[in-house]
């Protein structure tokens, strides 16, 4: 059989599409308070959530038709999924680069079989080292559990680890140095992330921003830092610094104050099959439909390319244009 020629999965701006997000389920066993309500929300039917083969069939056509060299497993938290190591094994075979964000609660119990199955690299979801605020945030007592799951990922030979914290003023920022120490320490690095308008609640306020500049200049006076070269960042999400000291690096995520729309080279895929071109996308593609309906390859193809072919410039956060996506972040997928 002869090989499906590649064709890079362009949009009207130009950007060449390479790296898919998957959401495999939208459950989760946190609650944090700018992810969803305290009380939960109305979780997939099963049968409506993508299965295993129908994930892994979406990820191959990117791979094969369009040339994508990165994965991202997310959810709602992943790890609550059964057998998540199955769908790891099949999308390990397609030789891209795979990579899942958790809130680690359970990662003592899976690290081994996760990177045992072909997953290299993880991210860790953290927004405090304090017993109690961590509690006040996710609803759930599990600090001393999510830590033990970042010794465990490091054990299982995942690497790079790195620790997710999305810092809101008033609530978490005071913890900067704090957890620029503990990546040092543990010799992982800290992603800082600006908070975004994807709460549930819909209570995001840009004076609740820590800026990229604010905590940059914070972390530097305990620690002196230098930026890492722009072009070594290419098209990801995170700009980094290093220590001058030599003791690692950090990284933000600016989609507030410094959006990086013009690089980005993501889409995501929704645990029931609905694509999106943008974290903020206001219009989505049902994929499932396809996949259930009995569409070849091709005409999955063809749907991907005319969805991303439709992408916008960018999310125009804080422009009186900007459109507060219905959906949040848990039932989007990170």
């Amino acid at each position: 059989m002869a090989a499906v020629e590649r064709t890079p999965l362009v949009d009207g701006f130009g950007r060449a599409h390479r790296d898919l997000r998957i959401s495999v389920t939208d459950r989760c066993n946190f609650r944090c308070t700018y992810c969803m309500p305290a009380e939960g929300m109305p979780w997939l039917p099963r049968e409506d959530l993508l299965t295993y083969e129908e994930l892994a069939r979406v990820a191959r056509v990117c791979v094969e038709r369009f040339g994508f060299d990165g994965i991202r497993l997310t959810g709602g938290e992943p790890t609550v999924r059964a057998h998540l190591p199955v769908l790891i094994e099949k999308l390990a075979a397609l030789g891209v680069d795979l990579a899942l964000t958790t809130n680690g609660a359970t990662l003592r119990l899976l690290a081994h079989d996760l990177a045992a199955a072909g997953l290299r690299r993880i991210n860790v979801s953290l927004d405090s080292l304090r017993a109690d605020r961590f509690a006040a945030i996710t609803k759930r007592d599990e600090l001393g559990r999510v830590l033990d799951g970042v010794d465990a990922a490091l054990e299982a030979g995942l690497d790079p680890v790195k620790l997710n914290v999305v810092v809101m003023r008033g609530v978490n920022d005071d913890e900067l140095v704090d957890f620029a120490a503990f990546g040092r320490d543990k010799g992982v690095e800290v992603r800082f992330i600006e908070f975004m308008p994807l709460d549930a609640q819909q209570a995001w306020t840009n004076d609740q921003v820590v800026t990229q500049d604010e905590i940059v200049e914070r972390i530097s006076a305990a620690m002196p830092l230098e930026p890492v070269p722009e072009s070594v960042r290419g098209s990801a999400p995170a700009a980094r610094w290093r220590y001058l000291d030599g003791g690692g690096e950090i990284g933000v995520i600016p989609s507030v104050t410094h959006p990086f729309c013009e690089s980005c080279d993501r889409v995501r895929l929704t645990a029931e099959g609905s694509l999106r071109h943008c974290l903020f996308a206001t219009r989505e593609l049902d994929l499932r439909a396809l996949l259930r309906g009995g569409a070849s390859d091709d005409e999955v193809a063809d749907a991907i390319a005319r969805e991303v072919g439709a992408k916008w410039a960018g999310h125009q956060i804080n422009q009186v244009q900007f459109i507060r996506p219905a959906r949040s972040m848990s039932q989007i997928g990170g």
